[in-house]
Formats: C-alpha cells, sequence, structure tokens
C-alpha cells in the first residue's frame, strides 16, 4: 500500500532544514564596534515566600493511549519525527556544521574588506594617491568576492539541503508505510498538513514511526 508521496515531505522543510540562508551584503562603510554578547545568568527558581508551601512537582507525561482496534486511519508528525529520529538529527547536523564551516568563511572575508576599509579612512591624507587607489580597488574586489561567496552559500545550501530532504524521505516512506500496512489502515494524515483540529491521540503513529526509524538506521550497512 502506498501511503505517501513526495507532497506528504513538505512539513519537514521548515523543521529540519530551514535555518535562515546567507544575507545577500557588503561589508559596511564604516567597521562596526564589536560588543561581546551578553551573558546570560542562569535561571534561578523563586524560593517561596515565608509561610507558604512550595509548588508540587510537575505533573508526570501520561502514557500514551492505545491504538484503538479496527481504525483505518492515522496520523504522524513529521516535525516530531525529523527532530527526534536519528536519521533526522543527522541530517540537521550535517546542516549545521557546513553553516558554522562557510560563516566562518565569510567572516574571514568580510573581516579583509573592513581592515582595509579601516585604513583607508585612517590614512586620510597619509596615502599617496597611488596608494589610495590600489587600496580602493583591493576594498571592491574584496566586497565583489565577498559577495560571490555568500551567493555560491545559497545555491550550496539549497543543494545540500534538496539532496538531505530526499535521502531523508527515501528512508522515512517505507517505514511509515511499513506501519500502515500492519495495522491495515486505508489513510495515514500528515497532522500539521491536513486541517485536522482534533484527533484522537491513540492514532498518532510519530512515536512509533520513530522507534521503528532508529532500529531500521541501525540496522543499515554503514557507507
Amino acid at each position: 500500500m502506498k501511503v505517501f508521496q513526495k507532497t506528504f515531505f513538505v512539513a519537514v522543510i521548515g523543521m529540519l532544514f530551514g535555518a535562515p540562508a546567507f544575507a545577500q551584503t557588503t561589508p559596511p562603510q564604516t567597521p562596526p564596534a564589536t560588543t561581546p554578547p551578553a551573558q546570560t545568568p542562569p535561571a534561578q527558581t523563586p524560593a517561596a515566600p515565608a509561610g507558604q508551601k512550595p509548588a508540587p512537582p510537575a505533573t508526570p507525561a501520561q502514557p500514551p493511549k492505545p491504538f484503538p482496534e479496527g481504525a483505518k486511519i492515522a496520523y504522524v508528525d513529521i516535525q516530531m519525527i525529523a527532530s527526534n529520529s536519528a536519521e533526522g538529527k543527522a541530517a540537521s547536523a550535517k546542516i549545521q556544521e557546513w553553516e558554522k564551516k562557510k560563516t566562518a568563511e565569510l567572516a574571514e572575508k568580510n573581516k579583509q574588506a573592513q581592515a582595509l576599509q579601516t585604513k583607508l579612512q585612517q590614512g586620510g591624507n597619509v596615502l599617496s594617491e597611488s596608494a589610495r587607489a590600489q587600496s580602493e580597488k583591493e576594498l571592491q574586489k574584496l566586497q565583489r568576492e565577498l559577495t560571490a561567496l555568500q551567493e555560491d552559500a545559497q545555491q550550496e545550501r539549497q543543494e545540500m539541503t534538496a539532496q538531505l530532504q530526499g535521502e531523508f524521505q527515501e528512508k522515512l516512506n517505507p517505514i511509515i508505510e511499513q506501519v500502515a500496512t500492519e495495522k491495515n489502515l486505508q489513510v495515514v494524515f500528515s497532522v500539521r498538513d491536513s486541517g485536522i483540529v482534533w484527533a484522537y491521540s491513540g492514532i498518532d503513529l510519530s512515536a512509533e514511526i520513530i522507534k521503528r526509524f532508529d532500529a531500521a538506521s541501525k540496522a543499515a550497512p554503514k557507507k
């Protein structure tokens, strides 16, 4: 029973691969002053006022409700699967590692442009006309290189995202189909895309899909 087609996978994009893309910017005319980010102190649990009993501990999560016998419809939360499955975490980690590396490259190039801009500003009349012209030429070249790097990074990220999405979908869909077939289901909805405003939580297959998905990932041969 073929349950899921490509359109079903759209829900994953925002959650798993939706980090902000690189902005198309050029070095500022004047180097901005950098201020170290404020250190946020750890949250402190307020003490109960004198004579008042402390608040009771949070109620533990309720156990999942049983899947109703004979049910023909179920749903999954793709974002939950993407966030909590081993495959989803691995894909997200690849994107984050790539972005960390690319951001460092862009920052270094921008640092060079800002340093040259500062040199021009502080040089005043000290620099000769030829030296100033050469520095301005170098600055323009750095700005063009920075813009090109940003555009290349944007394209590369889109291609990487599309590849990871395809790989994730290719691995996930057979797991969903397997569970749906075992339960003899006729329809499985993506809860965030279906317009469902309420559903019995017992027909949520997300947790079971994650378990099966992770088990299949461990059993798969490593490339």
